[in-house]
């Protein structure tokens, strides 16, 4: 599904990523950790041409996706945070997005009906909780039943119930064979859903594999102390550095 060879970026004197090498297969559902600044947040907007590289390839099903915007439409993007005009109501802002992506099939109406959105429907963004304007970014991010879903940071704001709505529904779009991204900083969250994670460090590509290999590999008993020794590992280095 994607495949990234050699990606440099810098910004300004900042070398963020360096000689990133991934692939990342069809179908499951992948992690990219890693501590802030590691690159991870740059390796996911490089993905969405959002951040153009300075050096490598991305290739997406096979074909690059340098100077090819159309690629985009097959992938549906949650970002972090959700920035909506507030003088749109919730309704207005989902009819203009279906306006823009008139091609592609949507499913909003289960999406709003999922997360409850029903009472807000005629409500100013403005108006909106964080929780509440999450869940609308949910409903935009999942109803174009694209084959690649992007999800940074997905479980920002949201209540237990719609926490568990929002795993079901990943689950649900895995089971339809996508691939599905997912950053996160929830480790309960990331262990209970992922296949594989990919963890990002200093730029550099630290673990690759499932959550069973990165404990044996870390010699931890459970996946938040592998996470933590990694961390304490490279705050350690620069310590000493």
């Amino acid at each position: 599904m994607i495949s990234i060879e050699n990606l440099y970026k810098r910004f300004g004197k900042n070398q963020v990523l360096k000689g990133i090498d991934l692939e990342i297969e069809e179908g499951g559902i992948f992690a990219v950790l890693g501590p802030n600044g590691s690159g991870k947040t740059t390796l996911i907007k490089s993905i969405l041409g959002m951040v153009v590289p300075n050096s490598g390839s991305i290739k997406l099903n096979g074909k690059a996706v340098k100077n090819d915007w159309k690629y985009r439409n097959n992938i549906d993007y949650l970002p972090q945070i959700a920035n909506f005009p507030g003088n749109l109501s919730v309704k207005e802002l989902i009819r203009m997005i279906k306006d823009l992506r008139a091609h592609k099939t949507t499913g909003d109406k289960e999406l709003i009906e999922l997360f409850r959105l029903e009472p807000f429907l005629d409500k100013k963004l403005s108006n909106l909780s964080g929780g509440t304007k999450q869940k609308v970014n949910l409903v935009l991010t999942f109803m174009f039943d694209s084959p690649l879903i992007i999800l940074d940071e997905p479980t920002t704001g949201l209540d237990p119930i719609s926490h568990i709505r929002l795993k079901q529904l990943i689950q649900r779009e895995k089971d339809k064979g996508k691939t599905i991204l997912i950053t996160s900083h929830i480790m309960s969250f990331v262990e209970e859903i992922a296949d594989e994670i990919v963890f990002l460090l200093e730029g550099k590509i630290y673990f690759k594999g499932d959550i069973p290999a990165l404990k044996t590999k870390t010699g931890q008993p459970d996946f938040e102390h592998a996470i933590a020794s990694i961390l304490t590992s490279s705050y350690d280095k620069d310590i000493k550095v």
